[in-house]
């Protein structure tokens, strides 16, 4: 869990911000001066310093382009690196995304930037404090989708929309999770992806909005607008546009295109908290569950499974997540190579490439399974028999992949 973040310049070590978790005292200056100090100093000998621990912490430092050194502080979870150099690249993309690549890595003038850095902080904070029950795609790198039969209604829907904003990029977000979007915005990479789910749900409610937003990889120096439409409470269709049309002109339109499809809307929001359809029979045993698709950049998760509604709250929802982001951490980077960028450095000493992996404890049992392109980590209560996780998995995996609402 991610306690500080700190950003300095890299070349003179100038403080250009500081987030923490809430009811987390301000480390002092001198003490965030040694942290950079050090990083500073192994540089200047050739040496690059990675990340230490102490004996329940640790920190990263990461360096971006000679502009820009983060450091992060977190507690010692016993995860490989990768997880937290995760965290670091997702709030330089931030930067990048609401401020542009030329501006943050040609810093002309330090006390300007601090300024206009304060906009990335709603986004940034995504990143330290406690996520949502619903939603993984910050640490699996692939963003969150929600499984609805109206799912195929809908896309007609957004098609229309889309089309009217002359715009062959959008989505629609229920809860920040897509349930539907076009062809070009699946085709944006997976941190795209993830940010921008992030940014709108991190943005105050409001009716429309029209940002300059600029892509990590596929626009980092040109904007674009995001727009995004409020169609009923907690459901917003997005677009990427370019200079037209305005703002004005699509609000107008938008309950043109979007007032017949209330029902099926209202239908689909019923899906949440549990991200899938109530007729999906999945193991009563399951506490929760993430699926992967690394070719897709597509994440269905849920901590509100069957098993919720038939009396076990051995672990409540708050734990489940908990379990399963501490699980999903333990096993990729050590036994599993995912999108997490470093994941792939598997221990050498390893003979052979781990398809299956699996934990028990005296509360819970976890089985993690790949099934290329498709990665499934579920999290079950003791009752299930250790021999029947990995068929149940498999099972699972299939329910969750076949049915065409999950889009995986």
């Amino acid at each position: 869990m991610v306690a500080y973040i700190f950003c300095l310049t890299t070349s003179g070590g100038v403080p250009v911000f500081a987030r923490s978790k809430n009811g987390l005292k301000q480390l002092p200056f001198p003490v965030i001066g040694s942290l950079n100090g050090v990083h500073m100093f192994a540089r200047s000998h050739d040496v690059e310093l990675l990340s230490t621990v102490t004996d329940d912490s640790k920190i990263l430092w990461k360096s971006f382009h000679d502009s820009l050194t983060l450091i992060v502080v977190s507690e010692d979870d016993n995860a490989d690196d990768c997880h937290l150099g995760n965290v670091l690249s997702h709030v330089f993309d931030s930067m990048v995304m609401l401020l542009g690549f030329d501006d943050v890595t040609n810093i002309k003038n330090v006390e300007r930037f601090k300024k206009d850095v304060r906009v990335c902080f709603p986004l940034i904070d995504k990143f330290v404090e406690d996520q949502s029950l619903l939603t993984f795609g910050d640490l699996v790198n692939a963003v969150d989708v929600i499984a609805a039969a109206e799912n195929a209604v809908l896309q007609n829907f957004l098609d229309a929309f889309a089309e009217c904003a002359d715009s062959p990029y959008g989505c629609l977000l229920i809860h920040g999770k897509i349930a539907v979007a076009t062809r070009k915005w699946w085709n944006l990479t997976s941190r795209e992806l993830v940010l921008i789910s992030l940014l709108v749900s991190s943005l105050t409610s409001c009716s429309s909005r029209d940002i300059p937003v600029f892509l990590p990889d596929g626009s980092p120096s040109v904007p674009h607008r995001l727009m995004t439409f409020q169609l009923t409470k907690f459901i917003d269709v997005c677009v990427l546009c370019g200079p037209k049309p305005s703002l004005n002109e699509l609000e107008e339109e938008v309950g043109r295109f979007w007032r017949t499809s209330y029902e099926s809307l209202r239908a689909a929001l019923q899906n949440h908290p549990c991200n899938i359809p109530s007729s999906f029979n999945l193991d009563s045993n399951i506490l929760g569950f993430i699926v992967v698709n690394i070719e897709t950049n597509r994440c269905l998760c849920s901590v509100y499974s069957s098993s919720t509604t038939n009396g076990d709250e051995s672990l409540d929802c708050h734990e489940r997540r908990h379990i399963l982001r501490s699980y999903y951490k333990h096993v990729v980077g050590n036994y599993f190579a995912s999108k997490v960028e470093g994941s792939e450095k598997i221990p050498s000493s390893f003979t052979h490439s781990a398809m299956d992996t699996y934990m028990t404890t005296d509360t819970y049992k976890c089985y993690a399974m790949l099934s290329p392109p498709h990665q499934i980590y579920i999290l079950y209560s003791t009752d299930i028999p250790t021999f029947a996780m990995r068929s149940i998995t498999e099972k699972t995996l299939m329910i969750l992949t076949k049915d065409k609402s999950t889009q995986l």
